[in-house]
């Protein structure tokens, strides 16, 4: 398995109860895949560098994780097609 990281940010124009919904639906695809969450950092609501899709504030989560690549692809494809995520990235954790 392989040491991956993700930043992801959320919508703040929706509740609490659906932003914490959306970071489980995450965790929960890592690890029902095989893969292993070994830290996870709700940052909390921050201001956006540049305004994205007429936002300016997001929820910002960081994830460290263990998972095989194919975790990887499904959770980007996931990613891709949450209405609640503006923004993305996942990359290997080299540290």
């Amino acid at each position: 398995m392989r040491k991956y990281e993700v930043m992801y940010i959320i919508r703040t124009d929706i509740e609490q109860e659906v932003v914490q919904s959306t970071v489980e639906k995450f965790q929960n695809i890592i690890t029902n895949n095989g893969g292993e969450v070994t830290k996870q950092d709700l940052m909390g609501k921050r201001r956006l560098a540049y305004e994205i899709n007429k936002f300016r504030d997001g929820n910002y989560v960081l994830v460290h994780f263990n998972a095989e690549p194919a975790v990887v692809t499904e959770l980007d494809r996931v990613m891709k097609i949450s209405d609640e995520v503006i923004r993305y990235l996942i990359v290997n954790d080299v540290a």
